[in-house]
């Protein structure tokens, strides 16, 4: 199969820049980070975004009105053209649920007007950079997500940075819950379920040592990470980035 050349060792990073920047402390228990792209393309490129499980708040300065987009369940693919940037907010796992009003499986896998959502449809202006964003937030945010939403928040960040947890009733235990408990949990507040969350870390972990360059045994990672044998860990990560992990490493 082939593919674009400017996917490949990085080109891509010729036409595009990323920023990020972390959230002030009076934000932090609302907003993981602000993020902004911007790329020059003379002719169209389609990037590939991986998946997290966050919402995000994007505006395209001058050209689209602000946008909410729920966590996504896969990869996506953007075309980018021309001249353009994004300004966006992640938001921290598991706390967007009461800004949404609603479950944030709802809003898995689609997009609405930010104006739709009350909380936000009372801005009269976009934001146009990060920092703008950052005091648009002030503006409309509670002082601190509901304690249910911090829960989810902080177990999502236990699989995060725990790679021992590989299964869902380890993490329910971790919770002090069942299986089931866990599953309404993760599905009302941060719109994927914990097996999802689960799968999506211990993924993230091949992306890191695939950008070490260094020599992988599968089969001992497979093992490592809980899974049966290589190839279901291939499978489960071609599913989620829409590659196989050696074509994904090609491109960085």
């Amino acid at each position: 199969m082939s593919r674009d050349v400017r996917e490949l060792g990085g080109a891509w990073t010729r036409s595009q820049r990323h920023a990020f920047d972390a959230p002030d402390a009076d934000l932090a228990p609302w907003v993981d980070r602000f993020w902004t792209v911007r790329w020059d393309y003379q002719e169209p490129y389609r990037q590939k975004i991986v998946p997290y499980p966050q919402a995000h708040l994007t505006v395209r300065p001058g050209v689209a009105a602000a946008e909410v987009h729920g966590p996504p369940s896969r990869h996506v693919v953007k075309e980018l053209a021309g001249n353009g940037s994004v300004v966006g907010v992640a938001f921290r796992p598991g706390v967007f649920r009461a800004l949404l009003g609603r479950p944030v499986h709802e809003l898995t896998d689609r997009w609405r007007p930010a104006r739709d959502l009350p909380v936000f449809g009372s801005r009269p202006e976009d934001p146009a950079d990060a920092a703008e964003m950052a005091d648009w937030l002030r503006a409309v945010l509670p002082p601190a997500p509901d304690p249910t939403g911090r829960d989810a928040a902080a177990l999502v960040e236990r699989v995060a940075s725990d790679r021992t947890i590989t299964r869902v009733d380890e993490l329910a235990a971790v919770a002090g819950t069942g299986v089931r408990g866990l599953q309404r949990l993760f599905r009302e507040h941060v719109g994927l379920g914990p097996k999802w969350v689960i799968r999506r870390y211990r993924l993230h972990e091949v992306t890191e040592r695939l950008a070490t360059g260094a020599t992988i045994r599968w089969a001992d990672l497979a093992g490592e990470l809980g899974y049966a044998d290589q190839s279901h860990l291939s499978r489960d990560f071609t599913a989620l980035f829409g590659e196989p992990p050696g074509w994904y490493a090609r491109r960085y």
